[in-house]
């Protein structure tokens, strides 16, 4: 019909280098993120307002429709179901008339989903109106992924648009994801609060609802994507002459050399934290996952306020209370030892306090993320996995572990380090000792971890006993 052909009429782009904005420039690719000829951003052929209008249509119904459901324990078949629904443009018995092409919009494991929204404390409806009441905002510096970006103009949510392999990965991961929240909420691993797909124009636009790591009201004087692995771990040329580039590896070892500096609490609460993300991405076989740090510079951000007068303190409002919980960087860290008393969020906007070298104040925002793209680099290494055997190691087992602990001993001994207050003579002593563990899976029980001594830093060796997630032959 006439109505599907507006989308249709965009010139079919090449694939080409994007522009220097990041945005690519018209006609270019980047992966499947297009720009049309009004400028306006594409995703597999379909507008960036088309796509946003249907995701807002497709919750709304989506959410509502399950709050009519009464509440009941997850069962396993519940991370099987997809829903489907059909919006017709000028509207159903079910559905409203709107101004897009014909879309169906399905709805993964909704059951399962409703109910981690709930361990997270969000309300259906803080949700429905977070996603659909406000206009989506698109990130405007979304990365080399060929992703597309939303946020919710209350700073809570992003929406993503994922691959398939890695929508199917999630799927995958749902159950041993869930039996691991629920153990422990307190985690920097990305929270998913509902995994959707849009049926439009003959393609399918699956996308991920998770939490935001950095507040947009708090500004990043610094951003870091972190790997431990210093292999071409540098930052592009192109990407430092952006407004706020993203810096690597080797650039954080160069510009903050000492590390971010932490008291004893804070930092053995992040390094049990980080210890059990790692533990449970190893077993998963996930790797190249990302640690995304934001640093506030608290000091510098009062001598801006000066020289911009106090105009310039306008824009720097004070964030709204999040809605979920767990979710600030200093919630999804503090370990039982460290939250006997409310944490006071007011002057920390949710950051993890800290010091730079220089004696600067700072607040860190910190998240585990790419958790769903590792899965697909591992499938298309797979080919090549017989030429990295080693010592009778299948790769699978060998490399996400090997990962999983450069990761571990990278944050935990370069990244953050912990501020002697005692004798400061010990500060440079780098090579610390490793904690030894008793038994299988130690790290499982938080109360069980030793704490940590100042000469004791954690190892993830000793905590591999327990069973992984097997990959039971299906491509």
């Amino acid at each position: 019909g006439v109505r599907s052909t507006a989308q249709e009429i965009q010139p079919s782009s090449s694939h080409g280098m994007p522009s220097s904005s990041g945005q690519p420039a018209h006609g270019k690719k980047i992966g499947h993120r297009g720009v049309d000829a009004s400028g306006e951003t594409t995703y597999k052929k379909t507008t960036s307002s088309a796509l946003k209008g249907a995701i807002q249509l497709g919750i709304g119904y989506t959410v509502g429709n399950l709050s009519s459901k009464p509440e009941r324990d997850v069962l396993m078949q519940d991370f099987y179901v997809v829903e489907s629904i059909f919006f017709p443009s000028e509207g159903s018995n079910l559905t409203p008339a709107h101004h897009f092409p014909d879309f169906r919009f399905k709805t993964y494991a909704p059951v399962a989903f409703r109910y981690f929204r709930e361990l997270f404390g969000i309300r259906p409806d803080d949700y429905l109106y977070s996603l659909c009441n406000e206009p989506l905002i698109e990130l405007s510096n979304p990365g080399a992924s060929g992703s597309v970006f939303y946020l919710t103009k209350d700073d809570e949510f992003i929406i993503k648009t994922v691959m398939h392999k890695e929508a199917e990965f999630l799927q995958k991961l749902l159950p041993g994801y869930y039996m691991n929240l629920n153990q422990n909420p307190r985690t920097l691993l990305p929270k998913f609060f509902g995994l959707y797909c849009v049926q439009s124009g003959g393609k399918n636009i699956r996308m991920v609802v998770m939490n935001n790591v950095l507040p947009r009201v708090v500004r990043m004087h610094l951003k870091y994507d972190l790997k431990g692995s210093t292999y071409k771990r540098r930052a592009s040329k192109k990407e430092r002459e952006k407004a706020k580039p993203t810096f690597k590896d080797l650039d954080f070892m160069q510009d903050v050399p000492e590390g971010l500096m932490l008291d004893t609490d804070t930092y053995s609460a992040l390094v049990k934290t980080l210890q059990r993300d790692c533990l449970v991405l190893e077993s998963f076989k996930i790797m190249d996952y990302s640690l995304l740090l934001g640093v506030h510079n608290i000091d510098q951000a009062e001598k801006e306020q000066q020289m911009e007068g106090s105009q310039g303190s306008s824009d720097e409002k004070r964030p709204l209370a999040q809605k979920a919980l767990y979710t600030t960087a200093m919630e999804s860290i503090q370990g039982a030892s460290a939250c006997g008393e409310d944490i006071d969020t007011d002057d920390t906007m949710g950051g993890i306090p800290a010091v730079n070298g220089k004696g600067e104040r700072l607040l860190l925002y910190i998240g585990i993320i790419d958790i769903l793209q590792s899965y697909r680099l591992i499938k298309k290494l797979e080919h090549t996995w017989k030429a990295l055997v080693h010592d009778g190691d299948t790769v699978s087992v060998h490399r996400p572990s090997f990962y999983a602990d450069r990761f571990f001993r990278f944050m935990s001994t370069t990244v953050f380090r912990k501020t002697l207050k005692s004798s400061p003579s010990k500060r440079g002593r780098g090579g610390l000792a490793a904690a030894k563990y008793s038994g299988p899976g130690a790290a499982w029980s938080a109360s069980q971890l030793p704490f940590v001594r100042d000469e004791n830093i954690y190892d993830l060796r000793g905590t591999r006993s327990f069973p992984t997630l097997e990959d039971d032959g299906k491509q």
